[in-house]
């Protein structure tokens, strides 16, 4: 994926969540199942993209990722939350749980 595919998905998508991660972090591979269950549950309209930072080095330089696990939620084209090694998933869902509500009700 390109720079240039992934901006374009983040602007024609309701959200994108993005997960940056490494082929040796740990903390890594143990967090990825959690963030999937929790934005399959909570947020089944958001996009997910799982990238190894060190794989797509362009992309992580430009959304800023200089440490894995990184996760990067946008919402309507913005960015609206980046949290990282130390992410609460019961605070992430209270903090995105009214905005994805608003943004997706009909």
């Amino acid at each position: 994926m390109t720079l240039e595919e992934l901006q374009n998905i983040i602007r024609s998508e309701v959200g994108v969540m993005l997960y940056f991660s490494g082929e040796h972090c740990n903390v890594c591979h143990a967090l990825r199942p959690k963030f999937k269950e929790v934005f399959d549950e909570h947020f089944p309209l958001l996009k997910q993209i799982y990238l190894d930072a060190h794989e797509n080095l362009e992309i992580s330089a430009h959304f800023g990722v200089f440490s894995v696990p990184t996760m990067i939620v946008f919402m309507d084209g913005r960015e609206f939350t980046r949290e990282g090694r130390a992410v609460s998933l019961h605070q992430l869902t209270q903090k995105l749980q009214r905005p994805y509500e608003m943004m997706t009700s009909e």
